[in-house]
C-alpha cells in the first residue's frame, strides 16, 4: 500500500511540475496558438482543394479523350 501512495504522489508531483513547465515555457499564449493553428489548417484545406481540382480536371480531360471515337485505322 505505501508503494502505491508513493507512486501516487510522484505522478502528481511530476504532472504538477511538467504542468508549470508548459506553462512558462509556451511561446504563445492560447488565443495567439489557436489562431496559428487554424490559419495552417486553412491553408492545407485550400491547397488540398486546389490539388484536387487540379486532379479532376485532369482525369476529366483524359476521360474525354478516351470517350471519343478512335481515328481510322488505315
Amino acid at each position: 500500500m505505501k508503494r502505491v501512495m508513493n507512486f501516487l504522489i510522484g505522478a502528481a508531483l511530476g504532472a504538477l511540475v511538467g504542468a508549470t513547465l508548459a506553462i512558462l515555457l509556451t511561446p504563445y499564449s492560447g488565443d495567439d496558438l489557436r489562431t496559428q493553428v487554424q490559419t495552417r489548417v486553412d491553408r492545407v484545406r485550400q491547397e488540398m482543394e486546389n490539388a484536387a481540382n487540379t486532379r479532376r480536371a485532369e482525369l476529366e480531360a483524359h476521360l474525354q479523350s478516351l470517350r471519343s471515337p478512335a481515328p481510322p485505322v488505315e
